[in-house]
């Protein structure tokens, strides 16, 4: 006997609101993941992605955030809620904050180790990979969310014109300066990017 079929989103949705609680935890396991990876990266903070996360299934939950399933997929839906919550968030340290110099970069070059070690290896990756999200969160916010969204989820430029409620021109630009701030950034790595 074949399994049930999946359930769609807008299937939960209206078991969420007939009370049904299974529904709930249905959503927030298909959908948490990619919405939390998108929050820490967009923030650079397990504690504040996690807050976002909550607050956007606790505004699916209340009602407060009223999804359109004719407007597109609930978890680009989602992707917005949670992109405007972090906009939100950063307002008032965004007032506070000066800009950093991309040229004031103090990082040290990277110097490529042996790859005999796998210790050393695993060390090198993950340094690596702390140095991209390092980058990536020194992006401008709005560079930031398009390359997110685009290289790390997968999305089209059309999906993340409506996440962002930006046009399809927009997005390509911001993708295109994000990357090329970005390989600014790590030029240095280059070497080991490569490899």
């Amino acid at each position: 006997m074949p399994p049930p079929p999946t359930p769609l989103d807008t299937d939960l949705l209206h078991q969420l609101r007939d009370g049904v609680g299974a529904a709930f935890q249905t959503l927030y396991q298909r959908h948490q993941a990619p919405l939390y990876r998108f929050a820490l990266l967009r923030t650079g903070s397990g504690d504040t992605a996690a807050d976002i996360v909550q607050e956007v299934f606790m505004g699916l939950l209340t009602g407060s955030v009223r999804y359109d399933p004719l407007r597109g997929l609930l978890l680009h839906f989602l992707f917005g809620v949670a992109r405007n919550l972090i906009l939100k968030h950063e307002q008032p340290r965004l007032r506070l904050a000066s800009l950093p110099d991309p040229g004031d970069d103090d990082d040290s070059a990277f110097e490529p180790g042996s790859e005999e070690g796998e210790p050393l290896a695993r060390l090198l990756d993950n340094e690596l990979a702390e140095q991209v999200r390092r980058a990536l969160s020194l992006l401008a916010p709005h560079y930031r969310d398009a390359v997110i969204l685009y290289e790390l989820h997968d999305m089209s430029y059309l999906e993340i014109a409506e996440i962002c409620q930006i046009d399809i021109g927009t997005v390509r630009s911001r993708l295109s300066r994000g990357r090329a701030a970005l390989a600014k950034r790590l030029a240095a790595y280059r070497p080991a990017l490569h490899d």
